[in-house]
């Protein structure tokens, strides 16, 4: 089995094939021994704490059959500003779905039975802490019967009580009998209410000794509506839509104690702008000196604030170039990289490059700009593989993957992740939303046959369902078969919320 501490603001499932991964997803697909993993129990979003899933038919059966027979105990911590009418009593009611939230029915036939054991613990600076033994594992079971006996937890505002950061309600103990010695075994985990949920995440999924660049905030989805909060090595990068306000400068110095910050204005109207007026701007402690380095699931990159808008390494993309170095896409889908013939197109700073030559592939990079393939050059450089092993192709990716084709240059990988937006002389104007299927179809002519396809794009407009569809329909008119296929949004560190929408769409293709 695998327990997990789950922070707040996090499901435990994907509610929808394109919305953000939940934990199952995340840990199902992450690495092979996690292939089988199947969930036993759920959290909701909003609570933290132990979440359990099973790793083998075996264990399965044994932890559902306990949960079936309501033999695993669990105990729940929260926190409300108002105390329980009495310092220990069992809640019970019939609960039944009222919209977006639930609410008990006296006597209800149609309801689902709930039950729920309070014991008020302590008092701590005016607020309450509780511990709750659901006796049955209904949805929001909890979060009902605190508010309904006049306790509301804090941060749940759904359900009556005052706004706060994170719903202040975690999983703490849970016991059972272990599914392969059958001896009683018990987890615990002290609550961390203190901790933003924002904060939490970013903890449970980076391990900052060989990850030092991530996105600490991520806009509304972390409660920070139109602003945006990078980590570079010691260093934060802030982008909004203007200027830093004072008041934010001093949240991020006392958040992440940096020894610099720089801002950015975000704007599409970047086009034609020198590097010096489109680049981060030095806002707080150290100016940074030309280019640093930075970690990325233990390979290094080269980082630039005074290069111009883009500082060379796209954040979103971590997980998919992990999966390039990990020679794994996903649960039902292997990947040799090894020995294979990797092209990477619109390679801007070659950072999936470097992770397909790190995985043992022979790597090409194709990129418009001489200036971000010299970058490139550098970060093969920077992780000891040596680049003229390799190789970098200036021009443009139409005209060149044409050539390739006429030449009858075949790769086992092909990579694209092209601008939302482009302009070539050779080839004219490039739109993701428009023109993507167009960019398959000349790919797909260097693509050996079993081979594999990655396709990304960032054009928000763009719809998941269209972009797949449009990929299907360029693979179909080719005469060639997809044999596995793999949707990811973006990782858990670019949340997706109703205010806060996805915006990168990415899938991995075996094409026959």
């Amino acid at each position: 089995m695998l327990v997990v501490n789950k922070p707040p603001g996090w499901n435990t499932h994907s509610p929808s094939p394109y919305a953000g991964e939940g934990i199952y997803e995340w840990f199902k697909h992450r690495e092979p021994r996690w292939s089988k993993l199947a969930i036993i129990h759920r959290l909701d979003k909003e609570t933290s704490g132990l979440l359990v899933f099973s790793k083998t038919p075996e264990s399965n059966r044994s932890l559902t059959q306990q949960f079936e027979q309501g033999v695993v105990r669990k105990e729940y911590t929260l926190i409300s500003m108002r105390p329980p009418a009495k310092e220990k009593f069992v809640a019970r009611s019939m609960l039944k779905r009222m919209g977006d939230k639930y609410a008990s029915q006296a006597g209800s036939v149609s309801g689902l039975d709930a039950e729920t054991e309070f014991e008020l613990l302590r008092e701590a600076d005016g607020l309450f802490v509780i511990r709750a033994r659901p006796r049955t594992g209904r949805t929001h079971q909890i979060r009902v019967h605190a508010s309904e006996n006049g306790f509301p937890i804090l941060g749940d505002v759904l359900y009556g009580g005052s706004k706060r950061d994170r719903l202040c309600l975690s999983s703490t103990r849970i016991e059972f009998q272990h599914p392969a010695t059958n001896a009683k075994t018990a987890f615990v985990q002290e609550e961390e209410f203190a901790t933003p949920g924002w904060r939490l995440i970013r903890s449970a999924i980076v391990d900052e000794s060989d990850t030092t660049a991530f996105r600490r905030i991520h806009g509304a989805s972390d409660g920070f509506a139109n602003w945006q909060i990078d980590q570079f090595g010691s260093n934060i990068l802030s982008q909004s839509a203007g200027f830093l306000p004072a008041d934010q400068i001093e949240k991020v110095r006392k958040w992440f104690e940096p020894l610099s910050v720089y801002h950015k204005i975000t704007t599409p109207h970047v086009r034609g702008t020198a590097p010096k007026e489109s680049s981060p701007q030095h806002i707080s402690g150290s100016s940074i000196d030309g280019p640093f380095i930075v970690r990325e699931n233990s390979v290094n990159y080269e980082i630039n604030f005074s290069e111009g808008y883009s500082v060379g390494l796209f954040l979103d993309q971590r997980d998919n170039r992990r999966r390039l170095l990990k020679s794994h896409i996903a649960a039902d889908f292997p990947i040799q990289v090894k020995g294979a013939e990797v092209l990477n197109t619109f390679a801007y700073t070659c950072a999936f490059s470097v992770c397909a030559a790190l995985a043992g592939a022979r790597v090409t990079s194709l990129d418009l700009s001489k200036k971000y393939l010299d970058w490139g050059r550098r970060n093969f450089a920077l992780n000891n593989v040596d680049p003229a092993q390799h190789d970098f192709i200036f021009g443009d990716v139409f005209d060149w993957l044409k050539r390739l084709a006429k030449k009858g240059r075949l790769f086992d990988v092909v990579l694209l992740d092209p601008p939302t937006f482009s302009q070539s002389k050779q080839t004219g104007l490039f739109r993701a939303e428009s023109d993507y299927g167009k960019l398959v179809g000349e790919a797909l002519r260097v693509l050996r046959p079993g081979g594999t396809l990655f396709c990304s794009t960032n054009a928000a407009r763009l719809e998941p369902e269209k972009f797949l569809a449009t990929i299907h329909q360029s693979i179909a008119a080719a005469h060639r078969k997809i044999l596995r296929e793999h949707y990811f949004p973006q990782p858990p560190d670019f949340p997706i919320s109703k205010s806060e929408p996805a915006y990168l769409k990415t899938a991995w293709f075996q094409v026959e």
